[in-house]
């Protein structure tokens, strides 16, 4: 097989889960799966926690929770996943809670195509609950003589995660979430009223007037393109629509090139799929690829090597916590 890397067509979707029943959350990816890849899209991203549902998890018990994960790659919605991939020959990225056999449980994400689990990487820096323990690796892998990364949602915060991923090789980061509409310390931030999505038919300008400001896509705006024009890199932005649970997000699934400028865009008011074709040659002509040649690691390494207090961590944890929970 010729390792020469070709433009790659890349689909992300947006949808509206339900908290917990993974069968009707399969059955939406592969609805939306097949869309893609008749599209021709070779893969498509679905948002963090896609398969599972995600803020209904800040109310679950320990048990409660391992009732819901999965071993991965023994579990039965993998098994499903590998099957629906198969059946569309499109390779399919989406999140969900994992079990170990130690009954340690992750906010993980994998990639299925070619009737195995090609990566997983467990998020980082997860807060919805108590019991999920940090993953402890960044992912980079390759398919179709293009190289990956994930980070999962308030991973993409801190720009280290980033820039390291980009190091590591990854031309291309998913970074799935389930984000925006939540109440903030940023000026304008706050939840939607769910009523406004109640009322989406007959007035949607009502709701696309939240959804696209400070509570929503302007938020996302003022760092996404950020991350994909200082780093060279395309970004696949995934995220969900409609009810989570109690609280309305917005979706704005996108796909974003190296120069930060978005190619595809979601705008319906509901389950939505997009499809943008991703071309090798903007990885090198875009500004970050110079950056990051420019970089002088010696005058900063011992700097990025430099942790925070414990204090620190304990107070943004809660902080985060409170937030989701308000």
């Amino acid at each position: 097989m010729s390792n020469t890397k070709k433009n790659l067509k890349i689909s992300t979707a947006q949808f509206e889960h339900q908290s917990g029943n993974k069968a009707y959350n399969l059955s939406v990816i592969e609805k939306l799966a097949g869309e893609a890849a008749r599209c021709g899209a070779e893969a498509i991203a679905f948002h963090e926690c896609s398969v599972t549902g995600y803020t209904f998890a800040r109310d679950c018990s320990q048990n409660e929770l391992l009732a819901i994960a999965e071993e991965i790659p023994g579990g039965d919605s993998i098994m499903k996943l590998i099957e629906i991939s198969a059946k569309h020959n499109i390779a399919i990225l989406v999140g969900l809670f994992e079990k170990d056999k130690e009954n340690n449980i992750y906010n993980s994400y994998v990639c299925v195509y070619e009737n195995r689990v090609v990566a997983k990487y467990r998020k980082l820096h997860p807060f919805i609950n108590p019991h999920l323990v940090p993953g402890e690796n960044y992912c980079v892998f390759e398919l179709f003589n293009w190289k990956f990364g994930i980070l999962l949602c308030y991973d993409n915060n801190i720009v280290e995660n980033v820039r390291a991923t980009r190091l590591l090789g990854a031309e291309v980061i998913f970074m799935p979430h389930v984000t925006m509409c939540t109440p903030s310390t940023r000026p304008g931030a706050g939840f939607v009223d769910p009523k406004l999505w109640e009322k989406r038919v007959e007035d949607p300008t009502s709701l696309r007037i939240e959804f696209e400001g400070l509570k929503g896509r302007r938020w996302l705006m003022k760092w996404l393109p950020a991350r994909a024009y200082d780093n060279a890199i395309y970004i696949v932005f995934s995220n969900p629509i409609g009810m989570d649970q109690d609280q309305l997000k917005n979706g704005c699934s996108m796909i974003l090139d190296p120069f930060g400028d978005i190619l595809c865009e979601a705008r319906i008011l509901g389950n939505e799929v997009i499809t943008a074709t991703l071309s090798p040659g903007k990885l090198k002509e875009a500004g970050g690829w110079r950056y990051i040649e420019a970089r002088r690691p010696e005058l900063y390494k011992s700097i990025l090597s430099q942790d925070h207090t414990s204090e620190q961590k304990v107070a943004w944890l809660s902080r985060e916590r409170d937030q989701i929970k308000s």
